[in-house]
């Protein structure tokens, strides 16, 4: 079981001008952005990575650096094509209110799942390729490997569904703000019964580095557990001699 740490990218211009970027060339982070990126690059202090997997366009790129380098690592960035934003097609850098007002737009928030975007590509496509990239680095990584993956809000709400096992026409009830990470176990590919662990969700504060930790296949999900940033060592015992029983006089 491996841990993938998903991080959408920090702010753009494309965010503050209120656009859809989609794959529009040259939209970067913007001051706001920057300071994010280093922010969740100090998040990632103690983890040591065993791959960072990144989309090809520059905000996910200047993300994936500028963190890097906060956090002290030597990781190399790959890209991967398969992580990338939607293709929006024609609705590609055109003005949120405007396409607010598009019949499509309300197909895209009540069914998802039958959305094709004018000469781009479909919604569940997209989450299609997210997860076959996944599948494929939790292949070819160690067992016990933390890596992490650089994307953008639609996959990345797409790929997190798929995780929490909810129906893609639920996709819509998930967040993924600039520069938040959500942490997810995943089986082994040879495993059997097994599925996806997600740890945390749109954390956009605090260290991140308990949340990585692969769970022991003791700690089963009935009861809850400890939880990330606990032991089973650290637990009491279920009776203490300390304490006086129901039965005692």
């Amino acid at each position: 079981m491996s841990s993938v740490i998903v991080v959408r990218h920090g702010r753009s211009t494309s965010n503050t001008a209120g656009t859809l970027a989609g794959r529009t060339p040259g939209v970067l982070l913007d001051e706001t952005g920057e300071k994010q990126a280093r922010a969740l690059g100090e998040r990632l202090a103690g983890i040591e990575l065993a791959a960072v997997v990144c989309s090809p366009l520059e905000r996910c790129r200047q993300t994936a650096q500028l963190a890097l380098e906060a956090a002290g690592s030597s990781a190399q960035v790959v890209i991967d094509e398969r992580i990338a934003e939607t293709d929006y097609g024609v609705w590609s850098g055109r003005l949120l209110s405007e396409l607010a007002k598009e019949p499509l737009w309300t197909q895209v928030q009540r069914d998802p799942a039958s959305v094709q975007f004018p000469d781009g590509e479909t919604m569940v496509g997209v989450v299609e390729r997210v997860v076959e990239a996944v599948e494929y680095w939790n292949s070819r990584l160690p067992a016990d490997a933390v890596w992490l993956m650089v994307s953008h809000g639609d996959p990345i709400n797409g790929f997190l569904g798929w995780a929490l096992g909810q129906p893609f026409e639920k996709v819509q009830r998930l967040m993924v703000d600039p520069a938040s990470a959500s942490v997810v176990h995943l089986p082994a590919p040879d495993a059997t019964e097994a599925f996806p662990r997600v740890a945390c969700v749109n954390s956009v504060a605090g260290p991140l580095k308990s949340f990585a930790v692969i769970p022991k296949p003791t700690q089963a999900s009935v009861g809850g557990g400890v939880g990330a940033t606990g032991s089973e060592d650290d637990a009491p015992p279920a009776e203490s001699p300390d304490v006086p029983t129901a039965d005692a006089p």
